[in-house]
């Protein structure tokens, strides 16, 4: 044997998807149309969750009742507080066997309203946030805003927003200061560029026409709201209200190979997730396919992960067949389905770059994520590592290895440590992403692609 075919045959060698499968390029292109519009239809978890269940009900999907029975081949789902949604096909193993789970997160790092945001100051009618998850507050500056979500009015009428989206609406934003005046403030840490308190976001400028009034451009803007909406200002602390980035999802490059898109973290996993658990037909195992909320805060609250109720879920049904919940969470196994961060060559100091995942080759399988010393981690047991890879493999899918950036430098953390709670083996899995968190993430079409088609897989054959 010579030197180059002992090398061949003992080294690893992650190839371009393009120069290996070059047909893929067509299949991944036709697919990501869909995703696209999904990521224009859902900037917020509630609509990512209408989103979902419409593609659900048009797939046949019917809402779970615990106390019905169902056979092999069913599908049903069940959504928490509008929030989160859980979607099943029922299996051809008995529960007891185990399900197959993969969860992805639908929540997005953004701006929030405060509940009492609305503001007047030297004529102009501002609104005052709070930030939600990890940003880059300086990113979030300068750029159109749309305003989403929900408040509830004082009459108990729900009232749903979604200004900034449609041709002729308006957008918003936040101010920044000049060059010429910001010698003070380019002095400033980068982190603090934009300070959490200075991401006020301008809506209006114009005053109501009365000159006995106080604050006449906060009046203004609430006379508007409120001949659209019939919304008074104390209706703001009974409101989640988040602006996004007003953006459409867009193919990136001159040959249309990446997608840019606010939101892609976690959504891309979750429209991967979504597609490969409708496309199901008559597994062996039951799936558990669950988007969910808050993972950008850390999964807390009653929607996110550390919640109970995808164990709730699960115990609902094991009882269905008469089966002990804690034998069926532990034969069951999990993706956490959830983007890494690729490799980016303008900065390539916070990577190690033999354990990083890049775009087109593939899905990237994390084994561990948390950060130093893999602190707050799940470590996927090299068997479990070696069942997906092995499904992976005989399904052709292209996959990769990554951690979140190099040792001491970087980390992270996903929902995989709150399912490894419920005694499941569970392993990340997901898209590089370029430009994580920020207002306009870029993911790669053949990578979006093979991450499908490992979600497909994992439901066909674990």
């Amino acid at each position: 044997m010579t030197g180059k075919e002992l090398q061949e045959q003992l080294t690893w060698k992650i190839p371009h998807i393009a120069a290996k499968a070059p047909e893929q390029v067509e299949a991944a292109a036709a697919f990501c149309e869909g995703y696209k519009e999904f990521l224009n239809h859902g900037k917020t978890e509630r609509e990512c969750v209408k989103s979902a269940e419409k593609l659900l009900l048009a797939a046949g999907y019917t809402v779970f009742d615990e106390k019905k029975k169902y056979q092999p081949g069913d599908k049903v789902y069940r959504i928490n507080r509008g929030k989160s949604i859980m979607a099943t096909t029922f299996g051809v193993c008995p529960i007891e066997e185990g399900v197959r789970i993969n969860g992805a997160h639908i929540d997005s790092p953004r701006l929030d309203l405060k509940a009492n945001p609305l503001y007047e100051k030297e004529g102009l009618a501002l609104f005052k946030t709070h930030y939600y998850g990890g940003i880059r507050k300086y990113q979030w500056a300068t750029i159109p805003l749309a305003m989403h979500g929900v408040l509830v009015r004082k009459d108990g009428q729900t009232v749903e927003f979604c200004i900034g989206e449609e041709p002729g609406d308006p957008v918003f934003c936040v101010t920044d200061l000049l060059p010429h005046l910001a010698a003070e403030q380019s002095e400033r840490k980068l982190k603090d560029g934009i300070k959490g308190e200075e991401l006020n976001i301008v809506i209006g400028s114009l005053p109501y026409e009365d000159e006995e009034i106080k604050e006449p451009v906060k009046l203004k803007a609430l006379q508007l709201l409120h001949e659209r909406f019939g919304v008074v200002e104390e209706d703001f602390a009974r409101a989640e209200i988040e602006f996004v980035p007003a953006v459409k999802a867009v193919d990136v490059g001159f040959d249309h190979s990446m997608i840019g898109a606010y939101g892609q973290d976690d959504r891309v996993c979750g429209y991967t997730a979504l597609m490969a658990e409708i496309e199901t037909v008559n597994p062996r195992h039951t799936t558990v396919t669950v988007l969910t909320d808050k993972e950008e805060i850390g999964s807390e609250g009653n929607t996110g992960m550390n919640a109970a109720y995808l164990k709730d879920y699960i115990t609902y049904l094991a009882e269905l067949e008469g089966a002990n919940p804690k034998t069926v969470f532990a034969n069951s196994c999990c993706l956490s389905a959830d983007v890494n961060a690729a490799y980016d060559p303008t900065f390539p100091q916070v990577y190690e770059p033999r354990n990083t995942c890049y775009l087109n080759k593939g899905c990237v399988l994390t084994k561990f994520t948390g950060s130093r010393g893999k602190s707050g981690a799940n470590d996927a047991s090299a068997e479990f590592m070696a069942k997906v890879i092995g499904i992976m493999d005989r399904a052709g899918v292209f996959w990769q290895v990554g951690e979140i950036g190099a040792v001491d430098v970087g980390g992270g953390g996903t929902i995989a440590k709150f399912i490894a709670k419920l005694n499941v083996d569970v392993v990340d899995l997901g898209v590089p992403i370029l430009s994580m968190h920020a207002p306009f993430e870029l993911s790669a079409k053949l990578d979006v692609y093979n991450t499908y088609k490992a979600f497909a897989a994992f439901y066909r054959e674990a």
